[in-house]
Parts: structure tokens; sequence; C-alpha cells
């Protein structure tokens, strides 16, 4: 912690990854690509530090997608305990040094399964009533949870607590996505994704809660799947979704079409 505390750069940027990653060469390449486009766009501005959770890519899709979703579930007390720990260490900082970098995650796919569970575990085991407001902005994306998840009463309220803003990006021809319902409903859940739709009913979200439509490239970007778009674009620049999404994490603001509905279309 004390060694993120004296990074040189001004933010924080935590990346969960989503399911059927690996360190290598899923993962860590990932994180790399982000930290290049962050430091060509704005030197010193952004630390990203992946987060990783047990998951594996060896079997069926189906079959793997399934034990992944269980080892994201199983993931949450240690992530919880991550994050009371955290807590812990910032409130015995000494007065005259706090730590005062901004601090945002990224969560993509199955990792935002992660989020939630960690978020609900954190708060059922180790606060009091609510989750801190810990982080700048929370990015949800092409999220592999219920789209319902972010409303009042469910677990996934949490997420729009713990954070100043929370952007969800999402596209409707998400494929990946696609695979993800086939699981689900041959283990008889059946449900809408927040990565397909954006939220179900932006009326039932936090106020805080973004929605930004990334249908007209996300199949241009990640071919075939639609999944992975939040990166470069088909001729490896800078995409769309980056862009929109350092301008957030720069200035703290989300840039929207409809300010009263919190939607964009990019």
């Amino acid at each position: 912690m004390s060694r993120l505390k004296n990074s040189d750069a001004k933010q924080l940027l935590f990346f969960i990854h989503g399911f059927s990653n690996l360190p290598e060469p899923d993962i860590f390449p990932r994180a790399e690509k982000l930290q290049a486009y962050f430091d060509e766009k704005q030197p010193g501005l952004m630390q990203v530090v992946p987060l990783i959770w047990p998951c594996d890519n060896d079997r069926g899709i189906v079959q793997d997608y399934w034990d992944d979703q269980k080892s994201a579930d199983s993931s949450n007390m240690s992530f919880a305990r991550v994050f009371q720990q955290f807590m812990s260490w910032r409130d015995e900082a000494e007065e005259d040094d706090p730590c005062l970098k901004r601090i945002n995650i990224l969560a993509h796919s199955m990792g935002n399964r992660v989020l939630r569970e960690t978020l609900y575990a954190w708060n059922k085991y180790d606060l009091a009533s609510g989750v801190p407001l810990l982080f700048r902005n929370t990015i949800l994306m092409a999220a592999d949870v219920v789209n319902e998840t972010l409303e009042k009463g469910e677990k996934g309220h949490l997420i729009s607590q713990s954070a100043r803003n929370v952007s969800v990006y999402y596209a409707s021809d998400d494929l990946a996505l696609r695979s993800s319902k086939i699981s689900n409903l041959k283990n008889k859940v059946a449900s809408r994704r927040l990565g397909h739709t954006g939220p179900e009913d932006m009326n039932k979200v936090a106020t805080n809660v973004y929605a930004i439509d990334c249908d007209n490239f996300n199949n241009q970007y990640d071919w075939p799947k639609g999944h992975s778009y939040f990166l470069e674009d088909k001729d490896d620049n800078i995409g769309k979704v980056f862009e929109h999404m350092f301008e957030t994490l720069k200035t703290g603001r989300v840039k929207v079409d409809d300010r009263d509905m919190r939607k964009h279309a990019l």
C-alpha cells in the first residue's frame, strides 16, 4: 500500500479481469496496454493495478464459464479483506502524511460479479450499514451480471454507494454475453445481462449511474465477439471507449447526451 501511495501517478485504476483469463497471455498484457494508453494520453496521471482472481480456460465454454462463476463468488471474502485492510491502513495514516491519490476501479465481464460480491461480503461482515465512498469512478465494462443488479435492494446497489460515478458500458450484440446467457439458462437462471442492455430501468438506479451504449462499433473493435472493446479500434489505435473512459477518469465527470436520463451513445 505504501508503494502505491508513493507512486508518481496522481490516480490509481484497479483492473478486475473477466472469466477464462490467465495472467499470461491475458491479464498482464491487457493491463500493460491500458497503462501504455494512459501514459500516451497524459504521463503521470494513472497507475493501472490488476487484481487477479482464480479462473481457467481448460474446458468447454459452458462448463468453464460455470466454474469461473463459482470462483468469482468465492473470491469475495479475499477481496473484501483487502478493502478492509486498506481502510484500516488509511485510517491509521499520520495526519501530516495522508494518501491523496484518487482511486478508481475498472471491472470487465465477470469481474463485475467479483466486484459486486466483494462489496456485499465486505458490508455484511465488516461494516455497520453500507459501504464507504471509496472510488472516484467505477467503470462497469461489458458487465456479466443481471441488468437489475444496480437497483435498490439488489446486491449491486452497493457499487453505486462506493463510487462518485458509475459508468456502465454495454452493447446489445456482445456475443460473449450471449454465451453467458446460454450458460445461465442451462443452469436455470434466466436473465438479461447488464453488459447487453445497460440498467433495466434508469429510474430505479442511483443518480450517479450512467449508461454508455457501444453498440455501433463493439464488433468492429473485437471481432467477432464484441466483448473486449474498451482498448483499441480495428486499426490498433486508441478507441472511442478508452477516450470516453479517459475523460471520465481525468475530470471526474461523465459525458452524456441526455443529462436527465444519464445516457450516452458512442
